[in-house]
Protein backbone atom coordinates (compact mmCIF):
# COMPACT_ATOMS: atom_id res chain seq x y z
CA UNK A 1 0.00 0.00 0.00
CA UNK A 2 1.22 3.52 -0.77
CA UNK A 3 1.84 6.32 1.70
CA UNK A 4 -0.54 9.24 1.16
CA UNK A 5 0.14 12.80 2.37
CA UNK A 6 -2.94 14.91 3.07
CA UNK A 7 -4.37 17.41 5.56
CA UNK A 8 -5.10 15.93 8.96
CA UNK A 9 -8.73 15.19 9.75
CA UNK A 10 -10.22 16.23 13.09
CA UNK A 11 -10.82 12.55 13.86
CA UNK A 12 -7.03 12.01 13.58
CA UNK A 13 -5.96 14.81 15.92
CA UNK A 14 -5.57 12.53 18.94
CA UNK A 15 -3.71 9.82 17.04
CA UNK A 16 -1.30 12.32 15.47
CA UNK A 17 -0.80 14.14 18.76
CA UNK A 18 0.02 10.89 20.54
CA UNK A 19 2.36 9.79 17.74
CA UNK A 20 4.20 13.12 17.65
CA UNK A 21 4.62 13.41 21.42
CA UNK A 22 5.68 9.75 21.69
CA UNK A 23 8.25 10.13 18.87
CA UNK A 24 9.87 13.13 20.57
CA UNK A 25 9.76 11.43 23.98
CA UNK A 26 11.12 8.08 22.80
CA UNK A 27 13.92 9.81 20.87
CA UNK A 28 15.04 11.62 24.03
CA UNK A 29 14.16 15.07 22.68
CA UNK A 30 12.17 16.25 25.72
CA UNK A 31 14.46 17.06 28.63
CA UNK A 32 11.64 16.90 31.17
CA UNK A 33 9.87 13.80 29.81
CA UNK A 34 6.09 13.79 29.86
CA UNK A 35 6.12 16.80 32.20
CA UNK A 36 7.91 18.86 29.54
CA UNK A 37 5.68 21.75 28.44
CA UNK A 38 6.52 20.99 24.81
CA UNK A 39 5.07 17.49 25.25
CA UNK A 40 1.64 19.10 25.66
CA UNK A 41 2.26 21.33 22.61
CA UNK A 42 3.14 18.30 20.51
CA UNK A 43 -0.08 16.55 21.51
CA UNK A 44 -2.31 19.56 20.75
CA UNK A 45 -2.96 19.01 17.06
CA UNK A 46 -6.26 20.92 17.15
CA UNK A 47 -4.44 24.06 18.26
CA UNK A 48 -1.88 23.67 15.48
CA UNK A 49 -4.53 22.95 12.85
CA UNK A 50 -6.39 26.13 13.82
CA UNK A 51 -3.32 28.28 13.13
CA UNK A 52 -1.38 26.41 10.43
CA UNK A 53 -1.56 23.52 8.00
CA UNK A 54 -1.12 20.11 9.61
CA UNK A 55 -0.38 17.26 7.22
CA UNK A 56 -0.37 13.54 7.88
CA UNK A 57 1.27 10.58 6.23
CA UNK A 58 -1.23 7.73 6.15
CA UNK A 59 -1.30 4.20 4.86
CA UNK A 60 -4.86 2.97 4.75
CA UNK A 61 -6.35 4.07 8.06
CA UNK A 62 -2.99 4.15 9.88
CA UNK A 63 -1.39 7.51 10.72
CA UNK A 64 2.35 7.09 10.13
CA UNK A 65 3.53 10.63 10.81
CA UNK A 66 2.80 14.31 10.53
CA UNK A 67 4.17 17.80 10.14
CA UNK A 68 3.01 21.37 10.66
CA UNK A 69 3.51 23.85 7.82
CA UNK A 70 3.28 27.52 8.76
CA UNK A 71 2.76 29.40 5.49
CA UNK A 72 2.87 32.98 6.75
CA UNK A 73 3.83 33.59 10.35
CA UNK A 74 1.27 33.70 13.13
CA UNK A 75 1.09 31.93 16.49
CA UNK A 76 2.73 28.72 15.22
CA UNK A 77 5.80 30.46 13.78
CA UNK A 78 9.09 30.17 15.64
CA UNK A 79 11.59 31.73 13.23
CA UNK A 80 9.37 32.22 10.23
CA UNK A 81 9.44 34.51 7.41
CA UNK A 82 6.74 33.09 5.19
CA UNK A 83 7.27 29.35 5.16
CA UNK A 84 8.21 27.29 8.21
CA UNK A 85 8.18 23.57 8.91
CA UNK A 86 7.53 22.44 12.48
CA UNK A 87 7.00 19.29 14.49
CA UNK A 88 7.95 16.71 11.87
CA UNK A 89 7.47 13.25 13.38
CA UNK A 90 7.20 9.72 12.06
CA UNK A 91 6.25 6.77 14.22
CA UNK A 92 9.11 4.40 14.95
CA UNK A 93 7.48 1.49 13.07
CA UNK A 94 7.12 3.60 9.89
CA UNK A 95 10.61 5.06 9.78
CA UNK A 96 12.84 4.37 6.80
CA UNK A 97 9.90 4.11 4.40
CA UNK A 98 9.96 7.68 3.04
CA UNK A 99 7.11 9.17 5.09
CA UNK A 100 9.28 11.92 6.62
CA UNK A 101 10.68 13.02 3.27
CA UNK A 102 7.22 12.90 1.68
CA UNK A 103 5.87 15.16 4.45
CA UNK A 104 8.69 17.68 3.94
CA UNK A 105 8.19 17.60 0.15
CA UNK A 106 4.47 18.30 0.66
CA UNK A 107 5.38 21.37 2.74
CA UNK A 108 7.72 22.55 0.00
CA UNK A 109 4.95 22.15 -2.58
CA UNK A 110 2.65 24.27 -0.42
CA UNK A 111 5.36 26.89 0.06
CA UNK A 112 5.94 27.16 -3.68
CA UNK A 113 2.21 27.70 -4.18
CA UNK A 114 1.94 30.33 -1.41
CA UNK A 115 2.03 33.92 -2.59
CA UNK A 116 5.13 35.74 -1.40
CA UNK A 117 6.84 32.67 0.00
CA UNK A 118 10.45 32.73 -1.15
CA UNK A 119 12.01 30.40 1.40
CA UNK A 120 11.22 27.71 3.94
CA UNK A 121 12.90 27.60 7.33
CA UNK A 122 12.92 25.13 10.18
CA UNK A 123 14.53 24.46 13.53
CA UNK A 124 15.90 21.11 14.62
CA UNK A 125 17.76 19.63 17.56
CA UNK A 126 21.39 18.55 17.16
CA UNK A 127 20.50 14.91 17.73
CA UNK A 128 17.90 14.68 14.94
CA UNK A 129 20.38 13.18 12.47
CA UNK A 130 17.80 11.37 10.31
CA UNK A 131 15.83 14.59 9.86
CA UNK A 132 19.03 16.50 9.03
CA UNK A 133 19.73 14.01 6.24
CA UNK A 134 16.26 14.58 4.77
CA UNK A 135 16.62 18.36 4.91
CA UNK A 136 20.07 18.37 3.34
CA UNK A 137 19.04 15.89 0.63
CA UNK A 138 16.19 18.25 -0.31
CA UNK A 139 18.51 21.27 -0.54
CA UNK A 140 18.16 22.92 2.88
CA UNK A 141 21.32 24.58 4.16
CA UNK A 142 22.35 25.34 7.70
CA UNK A 143 21.88 28.96 8.74
CA UNK A 144 23.77 29.16 12.05
CA UNK A 145 23.07 32.88 12.37
CA UNK A 146 19.43 31.89 12.99
CA UNK A 147 20.16 29.23 15.65
CA UNK A 148 18.26 29.95 18.85
CA UNK A 149 17.45 28.78 22.36
CA UNK A 150 13.78 28.08 23.09
CA UNK A 151 14.35 28.27 26.85
CA UNK A 152 16.79 30.19 29.00
CA UNK A 153 17.54 26.94 30.89
CA UNK A 154 18.81 24.32 30.33
CA UNK A 155 21.50 26.18 28.48
CA UNK A 156 22.46 23.18 26.32
CA UNK A 157 19.30 23.27 24.18
CA UNK A 158 20.15 25.18 21.03
CA UNK A 159 17.94 24.67 18.01
CA UNK A 160 19.74 24.58 14.68
CA UNK A 161 18.20 26.54 11.83
CA UNK A 162 17.96 25.38 8.23
CA UNK A 163 16.70 27.26 5.19
CA UNK A 164 15.72 26.39 1.65
CA UNK A 165 15.41 29.25 -0.82
CA UNK A 166 12.65 28.49 -3.31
Amino acid sequence: MDILIRPVRPTEHDALGDLTARAYLDDGLLDFGESDEYFRELRDVAKRAAAAEVLVAVEGDAVLGGVTFVPSGGPMADISRPGEIRMLAVGREARGRGAGEALVRACLDRARAAEGCTAVVLSTQRTMAAAHRIYERLGFVRTPERDWKPLPQPADITLLAYKLTL
